[in-house]
């Protein structure tokens, strides 16, 4: 099974962060411009918190308040749970289903940001890693199974 770390390294684009002083407003345009249901607040290079399409829906809107007036770190999730780059894609699919989470973020051992994997990404390893092994066993199945298997990772 991959790592966090294979996932990240296969990613493109840059990290999307913002500011806790910035408006909600605009963390949504970062969102909308990146196309990402989540962004990492940060401080310099200090993970202060995520903010997250579900935490708009569920502190902005219900309690009526002005998204460009609020700054993130008023509706911001500042718990984060995070993982390191060591992890294996299928033991953050059991960390995100168990803790309803969608978005991780990925600290190396000196809490440095490495990036952040969505539940989209971890299911897409997941059902490449399913394909890989069917395919594998059709192939076992009739007869032209090459000698030494490959496993995927």
């Amino acid at each position: 099974m991959k790592t966090i770390r294979q996932i990240l390294d296969s990613k493109s684009g840059p990290l999307v962060t913002v500011s806790p002083d910035d408006a909600v407003f605009k963390a949504l345009q970062v969102m909308a411009e990146h196309n990402v249901g989540a962004v990492l607040v940060v401080d310099g290079d200090q993970l202060l918190g995520i903010f997250s399409e579900r935490d708009y829906a569920r502190k902005m809107i219900l309690f009526g308040k002005s998204s460009k007036e609020t700054p993130i770190r008023e509706i911001m999730t500042d718990k984060v749970l995070c993982v390191t780059p060591d992890r294996t894609v299928d033991e953050c699919m059991a960390l995100m289903t168990d803790r309803h989470f969608r978005h991780l973020p990925v600290l190396d051992g000196d809490r440095r940001i490495l990036g952040v994997v969505s539940i989209g990404d971890v299911v897409k390893e997941t059902i490449s890693a399913q394909q890989f092994l069917i395919d594998e066993l059709g192939k076992y199945i009739s007869g032209s199974a090459i000698s030494e298997p490959i496993l995927p990772g």
